[in-house]
């Protein structure tokens, strides 16, 4: 029987890798010269035949309560196709570092949506947390023009942080219903039945190279860091992960500069530190409240 504290460095290094993996998916808009929407189509093929043959070997009942369920589920997998397109596009127009940073934005729109759709209060913290994320958004523009290839990246990964934190709270409805792969398993093969009829449009031929890296994509970066994150639950607490996975940004960049080489600049850097700041302490304070709660 293994004991706490070993169960506890488990958890930690399975969640490091997860976030690891989170931030380097974001690698592949860049390393792939294809379509967002093919990547997005490929992503979740890839992510959903890696996570029914998981279901399989894991017997996770996959059978839904209603056509109500099936209806959100599906609504839920073309949010996602939408959340993916427009975050490669995101990173494709300008680079991983503001693609990344303007992601990390959605606990910013949760906290306005939350109290909204599950009628719960606003605190103060959420507030201080909104403003400080905005201002680091400010810092991280690099020009208010909107025919500037980095504003435009950004515009993008604003839109991608939104779809991303309406999905959570849509799944947050179901997790108590089903189990993790299960919502996974059909989000993401909804979104592939969303995104093919989009990605079959672009021109271009995928060549071996671009199937390798996009299996790559949809099962190490996609499933398998969805399977680390479940497994990491188990031995920590929500606040810990959460604590963890705001350094998805700064894994995904110092990935970007060691393999695309990508150096982004002070400006960007300061409003990052300010965004990651901000969540980190969002996630610290949420943690304290759950605590007291």
């Amino acid at each position: 029987m293994q004991k706490p504290h070993t169960n506890h460095h488990h958890g930690l290094l399975q969640i490091h890798i997860a976030v690891l993996l989170a931030g380097g998916a974001g690698l592949f808009a860049k390393l792939l010269t294809i379509s967002p929407m093919a990547l997005v189509s490929g992503r979740t093929t890839f992510g959903c035949l890696a996570l029914l043959i998981a279901a399989i070997l894991t017997q996770t009942n996959l059978r839904l309560h209603g056509f109500k369920d099936l209806g959100a589920l599906a609504l839920s997998g073309a949010i996602l196709a939408t959340h993916w397109f427009t975050f490669f596009l995101s990173i494709q127009v300008s680079t991983v570092a503001i693609g990344l940073l303007a992601f990390s934005t959605f606990p910013l729109f949760t906290t306005i949506l939350e109290p909204i759709i599950f009628s719960e209060r606003l605190h103060r913290r959420d507030v201080v947390t909104a403003t400080t994320v905005t201002v680091g958004l400010v810092l991280v523009t690099p020009s208010f023009d909107f025919s500037n290839h980095l504003t435009q990246g950004l515009l993008w990964g604003i839109l991608s942080a939104f779809t991303f934190a309406v999905l959570s709270l849509l799944s947050r409805s179901y997790t108590h219903k089903y189990s993790t792969i299960s919502i996974s398993l059909y989000q993401q093969g909804f979104a592939a039945l969303c995104s093919l009829p989009l990605a079959l449009q672009w021109e271009g031929t995928l060549t071996g190279r671009d199937l390798i890296l996009l299996s790559i994509l949809g099962v190490v970066f996609t499933a398998l860091g969805q399977g680390l994150v479940v497994a990491s639950l188990r031995h920590l607490r929500a606040r810990t992960t959460s604590v963890v996975f705001s350094l998805e940004p700064v894994y995904g960049i110092l990935l970007a500069w060691l393999i695309l080489r990508e150096v982004p600049s002070t400006r960007t850097l300061l409003g990052g530190a300010l965004i990651c700041g901000a969540v980190v302490w969002a996630s610290l304070n949420q943690g304290k409240a759950n605590a007291h709660a």
